[in-house]
């Protein structure tokens, strides 16, 4: 009897962290998020000029249509292709998906979340935790692991595949936050 209450089970730690909350209370992020707002209209107004100059074009198109020779109608057709082209293009550039605003956002935000991801860290550290999710995200997002949960090895051998012997110690490398928000 005594064995089985000197023993100690050992259990899993889980928590969770809401980042949009910590960073919303960041004065940093605030002013940050200023920055991005800033750019963001500045670039949304010079894509509505360049779709108003297209309009423009097209609306004095229809107006001389057909006053124009078949040359002078495909070379002003021409003319309004070409800039709508150009404001889809600079368009997609800036909001694409690897598009100057993700540039600017992943830039300007990395100081930030690098601060978050420290205090972390150390909270996983304090807390003893095993696992720490993130509810900011759509669904959980897994932002810690503690690597003595990680069967990926054992998958692996199971797979009959072998660990590349050039990789990163994994032990070190998995107490990293899995993931910065």
């Amino acid at each position: 009897m005594l064995t089985v209450l000197g023993q100690r089970s050992y259990a899993q730690k889980f928590g969770y962290i809401d980042t949009e909350f910590i960073t919303s209370k960041m004065p940093e992020y605030k002013q940050v998020q200023g920055k991005i707002d800033q750019m963001t209209k500045q670039w949304i107004q010079e894509i509505s000029s360049k779709n108003e100059e297209v309009a423009k074009l097209e609306r004095e198109y229809k107006l001389e249509e057909l006053l124009l020779t078949e040359d002078l109608r495909q070379q002003r057709l021409s003319i309004i292709r070409q800039k709508d082209n150009e404001a889809r293009s600079f368009q997609n550039k800036i909001f694409g998906a690897e598009g100057e605003l993700f540039k600017f956002k992943q830039a300007a935000l990395k100081p930030v979340l690098d601060e978050v991801s420290k205090a972390v860290e150390k909270v996983v550290r304090q807390k003893r935790l095993d696992f720490l999710f993130d509810k900011a995200n759509d669904g959980l997002a897994m932002i810690y692991t503690n690597p003595v949960h990680d069967y990926s090895d054992y998958v692996l051998e199971e797979l009959g595949l072998e660990l590349d012997p050039n990789l990163v110690d994994k032990a070190t490398d998995k107490s990293k936050p899995v993931k910065e928000n």
